[in-house]
Formats: C-alpha cells, sequence, structure tokens
C-alpha cells in the first residue's frame, strides 16, 4: 500500500527554467553555447559543489572567467528562474494535501536553490524536503534512495515516486520504490487512483 509520495521539482513541480538567456547575457555568450556549458556541469552542481566552483566551470568552458559578485549574481538569476511552478502541477498537490496524503520531494538541486524553495508557499504541502547538493549524492545514485527512505521512515513499497527523467525513475525501481515517469498532472492523477492514493 502506498502511503508516501515523492515528487522531484525540476519540470515536475516547477517549469523549465526560462532564464538561461539572460544568464547567458549575464556572461556575455549566446544562449546556445551557454546553455551546452550550463547542463555540461550541472550534475556535479547536483552533488554538491559549491556555486563559485560551478560558475567558474561554466565560465572556463565559454573562455569567461567569474568572481564571488558574479557568482552571487548568476546563482541568483539561476534560482530564481528555477521557482517557476506549473499550476497544474501545484493544483494536485494542493488535493492530494487536502485528502491527507504524505508527501516529500527528492530534487537534484545545489543547496543554494533548497535553501530558497524551503521558504516557497508550496513547500508547506510537503514533510520533507530532500535536495542533492545537502547529501552530497544525487538521482539515481543507489545511495540517495536508502536517504530518502531513512529519512520518511518507510519502506520502499509504501513509497510512489515521481521525476520527469526515466534514468532516475529506473533507479527508484531497482530501489523497490514504486515510480512514474512524469507526463502530467492528469497523468499522474490515473497512476494516484491506481495506487488508491486518490478516490
Amino acid at each position: 500500500m502506498v502511503r508516501w509520495v515523492v515528487f522531484d521539482y525540476g519540470e515536475v513541480i516547477s517549469r523549465r527554467t526560462g532564464a538561461l538567456p539572460a544568464i547567458a547575457a549575464l556572461l556575455g555568450v549566446g544562449p546556445t553555447e551557454f546553455e551546452e556549458a550550463y547542463f555540461a556541469e550541472r550534475t556535479a552542481y547536483d552533488w554538491g559543489r559549491p556555486d563559485l566552483e560551478y560558475w567558474q566551470a561554466v565560465a572556463a568552458r565559454l573562455g569567461k572567467t567569474v568572481d564571488a559578485a558574479l557568482s552571487a549574481r548568476l546563482t541568483r538569476a539561476d534560482i530564481t528562474g528555477w521557482l517557476e511552478t506549473a499550476p497544474e502541477t501545484l493544483r494536485l498537490l494542493e488535493e492530494l494535501h487536502q485528502q491527507g496524503v504524505t508527501m516529500a520531494v527528492l530534487s537534484n538541486a545545489p543547496s543554494s536553490f533548497g535553501r530558497v524553495a524551503e521558504q516557497e508557499t508550496w513547500a508547506r504541502l510537503f514533510k520533507h524536503l530532500i535536495f542533492s547538493g545537502d547529501l552530497r549524492v544525487a538521482k539515481p545514485d543507489a545511495q540517495i534512495w536508502r536517504h530518502l527512505l531513512d529519512t520518511i521512515d518507510a519502506p520502499a513499497a509504501e513509497c510512489l515516486f515521481f521525476d520527469d527523467r526515466q534514468e532516475n525513475v529506473d533507479g527508484a525501481l531497482v530501489a523497490g520504490l514504486h515510480a512514474e515517469r512524469w507526463q502530467g498532472a492528469a497523468a499522474a492523477r490515473d497512476t494516484l487512483r491506481t495506487h488508491g492514493v486518490l478516490p
């Protein structure tokens, strides 16, 4: 029986960031080349690399330099871009909360984002918010599922996990969780009904 529903954050609760062109402009480079460098270094950022080191690594790929002041500006812009939430997902989360469903977030995200996200209005809907940057381990690594289950104090079979990346869904399944690729709130409702979470 499913007792916990666990959600990824990026492109599940949030929309895809629209801030990348503005961030590229801060570095004085084009959006396409910036986006390539941005995502190329993102895994290390999600695994706990400090903000300044992340932006310096991105800049190095672009032949640029970043100091602490510029890093702070880039971090603020990046966080702001990822804070835009998907209204249909928020409606689903509110519905689950009203039904008394216990929920958690498990997100590959840097610690700096986590500290801001914890203050967002939607955060009150969740019993636990877990960010990979705080753990220095990220999905789909096996350690993160053990940390999740220890945190929520539940067996894997009692958890249903949603993520937009198939590799993370596969990792959750290997760890024994129920898991589904995120295809939008309507599809998630069907899955939640199948598991008896929603009537």
